[in-house]
């Protein structure tokens, strides 16, 4: 069952007539999961790409690797860049592409800890995106970035002047 709040968002898309594709790192396609187990999935869900290491980033998405190496992988430019890259891989008319921090051992800093989440959306193509710190195990770090994602999605998708 997918959880409450990617359920609302994809009956929000459908109800729309919105597709959706992804490119995650972090999350390495939990999010994209999530929309396949909604009862809409076959109307708005056309795909995605789990992106884990940087390598597939450079070589899959076509993402500079000096962007990398001047933002590290998980960075809001990277996270942005993955996102306009994949919308020359996919048609569709929401790209949402996650980066972030689960687990010690990629980029950490003090003023970005694990924890650390960048996620971005194009959205007709029209940006939103957010950066947060999250607390807790990998899991938690996974869900609390779905619920954010979801949330952000939501309340893009509400706004009236949204299509």
């Amino acid at each position: 069952m997918a959880d409450s709040r990617i359920d609302e968002c994809a009956e929000l898309m459908a109800n729309k007539g919105l597709t959706i594709a992804f490119a995650e790192s972090a999350t390495a396609g939990w999010l994209c999961s999530e929309f396949a187990l909604t009862p809409y999935s076959g109307k708005v869900l056309i795909g995605g790409i789990a992106c884990y290491d940087a390598s597939l980033k450079v070589s899959l998405l076509k993402v500079p690797q000096s962007l990398i190496d001047d933002f590290t992988p998980e960075s809001m430019e990277v996270t942005s860049e993955m996102a306009h890259r994949l919308s020359e891989l996919i048609n569709a008319d929401i790209y949402v592409t996650v980066t972030g921090l689960t687990t010690p051992g990629g980029s950490e800093t003090e003023e970005k800890p694990v924890g650390t989440m960048f996620v971005f959306a194009l959205i007709n193509d029209k940006p939103a995106s957010f950066r947060k710190v999250f607390e807790g195990s990998c899991e938690d770090i996974i869900r609390k970035t779905i619920h954010a994602t979801a949330d952000m999605l939501i309340s893009e998708l509400s706004d009236d002047s949204a299509p």
